[in-house]
């Protein structure tokens, strides 16, 4: 039945509409029913446009979150949404914003949709995406060790403060949000040029990715391939974004903790085995 095809962006929407209406209960607070509601609206939507062969439809929805995220969020209502944003709200103890958006979108979420997040709703990928080297063009670097590192001087920083006691923290949260998106950004553009790959800051710079990596090697949603179809011709591997190799089922595959559900593979499998 073609119904059938437009089940995974109606589950997505009812899983986040849950999330929303249990948060605006439990909390008391509607903002977080039509947070959760706009972005999973805005992910449905981008899966349904994808059923519909639309080409940009990732595209929309990272737009659609990123900048949502980024501008509403992050600088209008001042809310830190970087790492450091979490463990502000950690170590306050506050279940606000920027701590729910982490437990929900890169602790727990990942064991459902793994890395979608970073291939939907990250503000960061948003720019870099825009960058012309969409698939790698030389072999990934044994650089990853380099993400435990700024995932270590994120919480330093955080903590540094604390332990401080220094005055105005909010203050300093919101312009740490806006000078940690410009050394991203800054950063991510570089490494981009730099290693001809748009993904690059995502492999071996992104701290956040040390909660995602755990969590995504148990994803219920996963890219799997059709033995019985898989001519073995490696268009898969050439176009995907993030080298993983999707014609290995197994949750030990290269680089599997890595696939953000872009489904660019899917796009080149000339015999559609995946």
């Amino acid at each position: 039945m073609k119904i059938k095809k437009y089940i995974p962006p109606l589950v997505m929407l009812i899983v986040f509409e849950a999330v929303a209406v249990t948060l605006w209960l439990t909390l008391g607070n509607i903002f977080y029913l039509f947070n959760f509601s706009y972005i999973g609206i805005s992910v449905s939507l981008g899966l349904f446009l994808y059923i519909k062969k639309y080409k940009h439809a990732r595209r929309i929805t990272q737009l659609l979150v990123g900048l949502y995220m980024l501008i509403y969020l992050g600088i209008i209502s001042n809310e830190n949404m970087q790492i450091e944003g979490f463990w502000y709200y950690l170590f306050t103890g506050v279940f606000e914003a920027a701590t729910i958006h982490y437990a929900v979108a890169k602790i727990f979420g990942p064991l459902i949709f793994g890395r979608g997040w970073c291939g939907y709703a990250c503000w960061t990928a948003m720019v870099l995406d825009f960058l012309p080297y969409k698939t790698p063009q030389q072999p990934r670097k044994k650089l990853g060790w380099i993400r435990y590192i700024t995932f270590a001087v994120s919480f330093a920083f955080v903590a540094a403060l604390f332990l401080a006691n220094v005055g105005n923290m909010e203050r300093i949260m919101f312009w740490a949000f806006i000078v940690g998106n410009v050394l991203y950004y800054a950063v991510g553009i570089i490494l981009a040029f730099a290693f001809k790959d748009n993904r690059a800051f995502c492999k071996y710079i992104c701290p956040i990715t040390v909660f995602l990596k755990p969590m995504s090697y148990f994803s219920l949603l996963r890219i799997k391939c059709d033995k019985s179809k898989c001519v073995s011709c490696g268009k898969c591997k050439k176009v995907c974004p993030m080298n993983v190799d999707v014609t290995d089922n197994s949750r030990k595959r290269k680089n599997g903790t890595e696939c953000i559900l872009c489904f660019e593979c899917t796009k080149a499998c000339p015999k559609k085995a995946l």
